[in-house]
């Protein structure tokens, strides 16, 4: 199996993605902690680097062209000075931005970290500052993300629904997704009646639980909410993420645990949610086997998890991770 999966990872590369979601540019400010304020009791930090990273429903955009496969972006940025700084970095990441569009009525959301550098493998953040409208999107806007769904995603191998609770993932925005005869997945945030009709809409334990209102504990009680998540949309394959417990998938009438990898240094976990939903969207469109395509996701997200903020593995590092 080890060296069957290792195998699989070249036939990822290849797929057109289509993602639509709320793009996010993830901002980190990282300077050493010299000293405590005498104003107030918190490190003073000497300024040292700036890094800008695509967020949000743009970070499985970067995992998908990390592993050599064609991602196109959809989403909404506003006309300033972060959303060009976040098409640039879509552009040298190799991802299309050709669905977005521009907003002057709203920001591009930006999540700026402050980083404290303290002589640890990575910079520990002290501070978030988040620069965003949850507001939906106006019909202006719904009708030009709409016809970029509908003039992009005819050639698409798969159709990714990112959605981070902005204001882009309006009924009718979903709508347009749905009319696509591409694989569709997506990221329901909880969000899951929204997504009827998708072929594989994934959750974790948290958001399950809130939906079927009860908690969550062993497998049995995952492929119950699973199940019963599985109904209201209409059968549809249901993901349910459940952090170092692995996750449980239903399949019809067929369910799977899949373990985590052991990882000992875990560091942080964003962006491994995004990970695993482009991982398994380009496992399925390459036919793999739903156990295999979720052996492959979990193998990623444990590269992942050792990394700070969104990290996108190569086809390299998954191999070995495979091993």
């Amino acid at each position: 199996m080890t060296a069957s999966l290792r195998q699989a990872v070249d036939r990822l590369k290849g797929q057109r993605v289509l993602i639509v979601g709320d793009v996010i540019l993830d901002e980190y400010l990282i300077g050493n902690a010299e000293r405590l304020s005498r104003e107030a009791p918190i490190p003073v930090l000497t300024f040292e680097r700036r890094e800008l990273i695509p967020g949000g429903a743009a970070n499985p955009g970067v995992n998908v062209a990390r592993l050599e496969s064609n991602a196109v972006q959809i989403g909404v940025i506003g006309d300033d000075e972060n959303g060009t700084l976040l098409l640039h970095q879509l552009r040298d990441g190799h991802i299309d931005p050709a669905g977005l569009v521009r907003d002057p009525s709203r920001p591009t959301t930006t999540k700026t970290r402050i980083m404290a550098q303290m002589g640890l493998r990575f910079p520990q953040q002290v501070v978030r500052l988040d620069r965003l409208d949850r507001s939906p999107i106006s019909p202006e806007i719904e009708r030009q993300v709409c016809q970029r769904i509908r003039e992009l995603a005819r050639d698409a191998n798969a159709v990714i629904a990112s959605d981070y609770l902005g204001g882009l993932m309006t009924p009718t925005v979903v709508a347009a997704i749905k009319e696509s005869q591409a694989l569709k997945v997506a990221d329901a945030q909880g969000q899951f009646l929204k997504y009827v009709g998708f072929d594989l809409v994934k959750c974790n334990a948290a958001e399950a639980a809130r939906y079927v209102r009860r908690e969550l504990h062993d497998a049995a009680d995952f492929e119950s909410a699973g199940r019963e998540i599985s109904a209201a949309l209409g059968g549809g394959d249901i993901m349910i993420t459940r952090g170092a417990e692995g996750m449980s998938i239903i399949h019809g009438s067929e369910v799977t645990h899949v373990a985590a990898p052991t990882v000992e240094d875990v560091f942080d976990t964003v962006g491994a949610g995004d990970t695993v939903v482009a991982l398994m969207t380009l496992a399925l469109c390459a036919k793999l086997p739903l156990v295999e395509a979720a052996l492959i996701a979990n193998a990623a997200a444990g590269i992942v998890i050792r990394k700070v903020g969104n990290y996108a593995p190569t086809p390299d590092e998954l191999r070995e991770a495979l091993s």
